[in-house]
């Protein structure tokens, strides 16, 4: 059992960063593999972690970006860096998120228990992640205006089988932005939507207790698994953007989206 909550957290931390749909993987293994899913808590606890990984890996980001944007509020010139503009860009983006997170959910429901949709999910991610590698290297920051594109790409990803990441980086180059700078938009964004996200499934646990009460034996040992295992991804992930290959995640996908569908119409 221990093994277990292990390989969750580490697979958690990888899949979550990395462009291949951590939720198409769970949804996928539930169907085919029969290997049941974390409880809420502990699924809880994992996003945690991760976001804790996300946190420390842009920290010093974070601290600079969100003093140039609240120094915005009383100096005209902070006004012109590029925290301003980042911070503004977030907020949209998080409130488109949150808007099409909600519409969606509905569908997020049905698609959970289709692996035929999530295959094609994976598909679409596979094929987009390919295009990526036929975009323009950009040389732009970001702008407020951006958040709203880049918020819907990430509202859109809330669908099992298409990557957050994937989807929200290649806004970022879709607009022009350079690949550092679309690496980092696309993470800051997910950190308001998966607080949001965890603190609204907490509530429906009804309380510490419960929560408490559904964790599992070594809960913590598949919490460090994400939390390690996520910053391996996220270090990764940078580098294979700022290198270009970040696209050879799309061969992946597809791979594992044919197999999808194709078992799918088979009816295994």
């Amino acid at each position: 059992m221990d093994l277990k909550i292990i390989l969750l957290g580490f697979l958690q931390g990888l899949t979550e960063f990395l462009p291949v749909s951590s939720s198409g993987h769970l949804v996928l293994s539930q169907i085919f593999c029969g290997i049941d899913n974390a409880s809420a808590a502990y699924d809880i606890v994992l996003h945690i972690a991760t976001m804790l990984a996300t946190l420390l890996f842009f920290c010093f980001d974070i601290y600079y970006l969100a003093s140039e944007w609240l120094r915005g509020f009383i100096s005209d010139t902070a006004k012109t860096k590029e925290g301003w503009h980042l911070g503004w860009a977030v907020i949209f983006a998080t409130f488109v998120t949150g808007i099409l997170g909600i519409a969606l959910k509905p569908v997020v429901e049905m698609v959970m228990q289709n692996s035929l949709f999530v295959g094609l999910g994976l598909l679409l991610t596979g094929v987009l992640l390919i295009t990526s590698h036929f975009i323009d290297e950009g040389s732009g920051r970001a702008r407020p205006a951006d958040g709203f594109f880049v918020g819907a790409a990430q509202g859109i990803a809330v669908l099992p089988g298409v990557s957050r990441s994937g989807m929200t980086i290649l806004a970022g180059c879709v607009l022009g932005l350079s690949k550092e700078d679309a690496f980092r938009l696309s993470f800051l964004v997910s950190i308001p939507a998966i607080c949001g996200a965890t603190l609204l499934e907490a509530l429906e646990l009804g309380g510490f207790s419960a929560f408490c009460a559904e964790l599992p034996h070594c809960w913590f040992l598949g919490a460090l698994a994400a939390f390690v295992s996520g910053m391996f991804a996220l270090f990764l992930l940078k580098r294979l953007v700022i290198n270009a290959k970040w696209w050879l995640f799309g061969i992946y996908c597809i791979a594992v989206g044919f197999t999808a569908v194709v078992i799918s119409f088979m009816g295994v």
